[in-house]
């Protein structure tokens, strides 16, 4: 009888309900990419509304487009990312067709992929582990991702950051790879190594290798550590590209063509977005060639001069101008639906020497057009950005007309007044002490839009002028806007105004601090004429056009009301679900810090220091992103969001237009940016006071507060003093304070656009001011982190990791929600002189102007974080009352949104 030994190959082997073997003669793998709440908006939306079920349809798409591996990713920070990732794999295992393919479990947070493990059949993949933590976290790790049986995906990361040359790549991998086979056990075909794919062609020299030392990279693992595999996300390599796709493609196809030969077996990769290598057009294949292999020190320049001239898969970019063939009407209403301004005046003044009157041109061509604006926006067609631009071509046609129907109004007065027929008159203000308009404005336009003459009274205003011009302008609706808690008490004191003085006009309420809860609560009972929350741009259409439509408004106003009344009982009844300590208690509960151990670390410069006009261009380096595009409306992360299926056209366009308007403040000095720091001997007294020394001898009392809430056994109550060494220690310890602005001069470019009729860069100057201020703030605490106080001098990250806050140390801001109340920004202020240094001043609700400023604390142990104080009880507003010498009603204003109890 003849006998045989059965070889099992070492290949890597996964599986769903079906097996997927690697073998060296498999083609690329392709890991389909929609299921990941931060790659696709649609997939996003559906998990936060909980339509798991519907969700699995995105999975199916992407087996049946070919998908052999399915990434799933839940790191959303608005979702339970474990109940999220347990319930999707637990529903799409009952799935055949989907689960029959193997999961890649995508999170940076570990607990979500240990909680996806427990869920998935098969042998699956999970993204990723690495060694930026340390040896011991990873080894801790892989031990898990073994015991499940799961192969890994290890990132390219060390303590010290991200690998981006050739020899990291590899010295990274490989001693990853001895860790994992040496001291874990792992198998060597079950590590995949991701090497990092970066962008190319971004103008900055240092990545201009970026693509072939991957591929180089590739090559050297799989020599090194022939049995593991190589993956990687694609889509990074064009991003510099990001709006032109044919580009993209061909990028893509090159890079793949050549990394392949080189050994990567696998990549989430749309497969949309891949051109055949040998049908892409030989010169842009060759262009690509240049760069991704950094052949010519031009190769860059080429590219994009090339790129220029495509528009769609080998069409040459000849400017569409047949729309000019059609009548004045057509073209008005096509240059205000694509928002082009380039002809505007001419065809405005064509369709006034058309008209009989000029109002007949507003009335007629110029309305119809913004009718399809606000219908396209309103259906979810159009996105915020196009209709401010919209918006904009408006108002140039309109400005046009102006002289004219001036000159007409005497004649117009008996037909219908000398005035624009309009939907409705509307008057938007940011109340008093209150500096934030970018939201007010951005209401307005949509308003505008869709027919609405807006009366903006701009910022910090106080009631008698909101009251005295709305009655003036007989108005048919006002709006209320604020940002700071404070804000809050001054629209009950107008809502109240408005009660007094017999107004009986509908009040909208909106603000990033406002809430359908507060508003129905705190605003709703004070006055009885209508009084509605808004809850962004898009809501104020329907909300206006129910208020001022006669058939609708008296049901429209009873149905808020009974909802209001439903919510303000509810609201008054409500039994405390949670459980309070009483303060002593929370006190006792506090942070557990081992002083004995810790050593505080002497700032290399104590004292005051002041930095005038900083450079703009090294501020512009430390941006996010993400924030701006939310200022827009445009949500989702970026840069993900530039290829979203939904917004990522238009996220795309706009992205572009603030880097070239970023471009050009940076390059004119448009802006001025003025910062302070200061660093301070400090100790608590145990409690929640913190006394600092300053630079003259005398000492200030910083008060804190603490959370209040019962905690599970072994959690503390946190209070920001907890971070600052209790002077019973005998042990000096430090706190910092800064205040950056990067407003300065703001208003002369804003004066400017406001004259061009051009609220699309006004809006977008504000935004993209916020971010150099927010940017200015990240800059500064890096300096400070590494040289000012240097408790961190050896840390290197990136912007991307700044971001994310892996860094030692905080740096909470009074009127957030680790210490709510604004008002230890006096203390502040007077610490820094940081009106005299800066320049930025605090108005009397402690809004900073210019609005573009930050201003916090720097806390340097290495046990401090964010966390948000909650409701606290009566008996703590005493305590802290009694701290500052105030009356418990002045601190209660301030601290009213953190009061457990009704006021």
């Amino acid at each position: 009888m003849n006998t045989s030994t059965l070889t099992i190959k070492p290949y890597l082997r996964l599986a769903g309900l079906e097996p997927l073997v690697v073998r060296p003669e498999t083609n690329f793998l392709n890991v389909g990419e929609r299921t990941n709440v931060t790659g696709s908006k649609k997939f996003a939306r559906l998990i936060r509304e909980g339509l798991y079920e519907e969700a699995l349809s995105v999975a199916r798409q992407q087996v049946e487009s070919g998908a052999q591996i399915l990434d799933v990713n839940m790191d959303d920070a608005l979702l339970d990312g474990e109940k999220a990732m347990t319930t999707f794999l637990n529903l799409l295992a009952a799935e055949p067709d989907i689960s029959k393919i193997p999961i890649m479990i995508d999170s940076s947070k570990f607990s979500i992929i240990e909680a996806g493990l427990k869920c998935v059949q098969g042998k699956c993949v999970v993204n990723s582990i690495s060694l930026k933590e340390g040896e011991a976290k990873f080894i801790e790790q892989a031990r898990i991702c073994q015991s499940f049986g799961a192969a890994v995906v290890v990132m390219a990361f060390d303590e010290n950051g991200q690998a981006d040359s050739y020899q990291k790549r590899v010295d990274f991998s490989y001693r990853a790879y001895k860790i994992l086979t040496e001291q874990v056990g792992y198998d060597p075909q079950d590590i995949i190594f991701d090497p990092n794919i970066f962008a190319v062609a971004t103008g900055i020299e240092e990545h201009n290798n970026y693509a072939i030392d991957f591929i180089e990279a590739t090559r050297k693992i799989k020599e090194l550590m022939p049995l593991t595999k190589v993956s990687g996300g694609v889509s990074n390599i064009s991003f510099s590209f990001r709006g032109n796709d044919v580009v993209r493609e061909a990028m893509h196809s090159v890079f793949l063509f050549h990394a392949i030969k080189a050994g990567m077996d696998m990549g989430i990769v749309n497969a949309g977005m891949i051109q055949i290598y040998d049908e892409i057009d030989p010169t842009l294949r060759d262009l690509c060639e240049d760069v991704i292999l950094n052949r010519h020190e031009d190769a860059t320049e080429k590219l994009i001069a090339f790129a220029e001239t495509v528009k769609a898969k080998g069409k040459v970019i000849e400017k569409d101008e047949k729309w000019r063939n059609g009548t004045v009407e057509e073209r008005l209403s096509h240059a205000l639906v694509n928002g082009i301004t380039e002809y505007i005046e001419g065809d405005t003044e064509e369709a006034r020497q058309k008209y009989p009157r000029p109002l007949d041109v507003i009335e007629g061509p110029l309305m119809d057009g913004m009718n399809i604006v606000g219908d396209l926006f309103g259906s979810g067609k159009m996105f915020l950005p196009q209709v401010v631009k919209s918006a904009r071509v408006m108002k140039k046609s309109v400005a046009v007309l102006t002289p004219f129907i001036e000159e007409e109004k005497a004649r117009m007065v008996a037909e219908n007044g000398g005035v624009i027929k309009s939907a409705g008159k509307i008057l938007l203000a940011t109340v008093k002490g209150d500096v934030h308009d970018i939201g007010k404005n951005i209401v307005g336009v949509v308003l505008a839009c869709n027919g609405y003459d807006i009366i903006d009274l701009g910022v910090m205003v106080p009631a008698e002028k909101i009251l005295q011009t709305a009655r003036e302008q007989q108005v048919d609706i006002i709006g209320l806007s604020g940002l700071i808690t404070p804000s809050l008490d001054e629209m009950v004191h107008v809502a109240r105004e408005l009660k007094r003085q017999q107004f009986d006009v509908p009040l909208l309420i909106g603000g990033a601090t406002t809430s359908r809860t507060h508003t129905a609560v705190k605003i709703a009972p004070e006055y009885a004429n209508g009084v509605i929350h808004v809850l962004d741009a898009s809501r104020s259409v329907t909300v206006t056009g129910s208020l001022l439509n006669k058939a609708l408004k008296k049901n429209f106003l009873t149905e808020v009301q009974s909802e209001y009344e439903k919510l303000n009982e509810s609201f008054r009844n409500k039994k405390p679900v949670k459980q309070y300590l009483p303060f002593p208690a929370a006190q006792k509960n506090k942070t557990n810090i081992d002083w004995e151990k810790f050593q505080p670390v002497k700032p290399a410069k104590l004292g005051i220091q002041v930095f005038e006009d900083y450079d703009l261009a090294e501020i512009a380096k430390y941006i996010d992103w993400q924030p701006f595009f939310i200022a827009w409306e445009l949500h989702g992360k970026f840069p993900q969001i530039l290829t979203d299926e939904v917004v990522g056209k238009e996220a795309t366009k706009l992205y572009e237009d603030a880097k070239a308007l970023l471009d050009r403040l940076v390059k004119e000095k448009w802006l001025g940016c003025k910062a302070v720091i200061g660093l301070f001997p400090a100790n608590s007294n145990g409690g929640d006071t913190v006394t600092v020394d300053l630079p003259d001898g005398s000492k200030v009392n910083l008060e804190f507060l603490r959370q209040q809430i019962k905690k599970a056994p072994g959690q503390p109550n946190l209070s920001l003093a907890d971070y600052i060494a209790p002077a019973t220690t005998g042990k000096q310890d430090y706190i910092g304070a800064f205040a950056v602005t990067a407003g300065i001069g703001i208003e002369k470019w804003l004066e400017k656009f406001e004259k061009e009729h051009d609220d699309y860069n006004s809006i977008m100057l504000k935004a993209l001011a916020d971010r150099l201020a927010e940017a200015f703030t990240e800059l500064m605490h890096e300096r400070v982190r590494k040289e000012f106080w240097g408790y961190a001098n050896q840390e290197h990250f990136s912007n991307e990791e700044l971001i994310r806050e892996e860094y030692s140390g905080i740096r909470p801001a009074p009127g957030y929600p680790a210490c709510p109340d604004h008002t230890e920004k006096w203390k502040m202020f007077d610490m820094l002189e940081a009106t005299k240094n800066t320049g930025i001043i605090l108005t009397e609700s402690l809004a900073m102007y210019p609005a573009s400023s930050v201003s916090g604390w720097y806390m340097a142990n290495p046990e401090a974080k964010y966390f948000g104080l909650g409701k606290i009880e009566k008996d703590q507003v005493e305590d802290y009352a009694a701290r500052k010498g105030w009356s418990v009603e002045e601190v209660e204003k301030w601290l009213r949104p953190n009061l457990e109890y009704d006021i």
